[in-house]
């Protein structure tokens, strides 16, 4: 990933993608207004940040690719399966629709997605000229969400595997997401196929490496294209919020994307 820094503000960008195309960034939680443990580009209101810190950080993200923030859509991330396609951005004071992943092949949206340890997942396919966004915590990633996103793409928009660009972004890396017997027993029964290569025990304590298990999964789907971070929240709580590490009152660190 490449590191840009206009102004006060950080964001990552994933070089695999074409710049002329798109706009995109997974933003850190530098440049923004949030105060106390919420310093400082918090996008999400779930901890007790005020509305119009949220509104004002959202405000400066979308201001760098000179987008109006009424170009948005955005969704109740709720660790489902679920998928939303929109041409239309979300309309203001509407109610948000519970989904994980959003799609959309119109340049008047911009799709937004918040996170913090969870794993966004960006897709491009450049010949239909689309793209979308993934929220998978452990929890969507046992259910497939990224699988059901590419299939979703190919049965209703003819798009190829073979031609879409992934980018899986920083979120917790495998040497601190610690889980528990319960979550060992769901990953063994709905990811049968991959259990010996995302499950590790360290010292007694078992590890799920989110990265390597959404990797898998597109590679399974016939995605050949993909770009990984490899950069964890919990080990850098300067740039990314974390949940594991900072509890309730974790901020949320936000990912735009959007066609040019």
């Amino acid at each position: 990933m490449k590191s840009n820094e206009p102004s006060k503000i950080k964001y990552f960008t994933f070089e695999s993608f074409p710049q002329d195309k798109l706009n995109h960034g997974i933003f850190t939680r530098q440049g923004g207004i949030s105060p106390d443990s919420f310093s400082s580009l918090n996008v999400g209101e779930s901890a007790g940040d005020t509305r119009e810190n949220v509104l004002e950080n959202r405000k400066r993200i979308f201001n760098n690719f000179d987008r109006p923030l009424s170009s948005i859509y955005d969704v109740w991330q709720i660790h489902s399966d679920e998928i939303v396609y929109t041409k239309n951005p979300r309309s203001s004071g509407s109610k948000h629709i519970k989904a994980d992943a959003i799609l959309t092949d119109s340049k008047n949206v911009s799709l937004f997605m918040q996170f913090a340890d969870c794993v966004p997942i960006l897709v491009f396919d450049p010949n239909k000229n689309f793209i979308g966004i993934i929220h998978a915590g452990w929890q969507g990633t046992i259910k497939r969400i990224i699988q059901k996103t590419i299939q979703f793409m190919q049965e209703n928009f003819l798009c190829k595997p073979e031609d879409i660009i992934a980018g899986i972004g920083p979120s917790i890396g495998p040497d601190h997401y610690e889980v528990g017997r319960n979550v060992v027993i769901e990953i063994e029964d709905k990811l049968s196929d991959l259990p010996a290569e995302v499950l590790t025990n360290n010292n007694g304590k078992i590890y799920f490496d989110l990265w390597k298990a959404n990797r898998l999964l597109l590679e399974k789907s016939g995605v050949v294209k993909i770009e990984t971070a490899e950069i964890c929240t919990a080990c850098n709580l300067q740039d990314w919020y974390s949940y594991r590490c900072e509890g309730q009152k974790s901020g949320r660190f936000g990912v735009f994307f959007g066609l040019k």
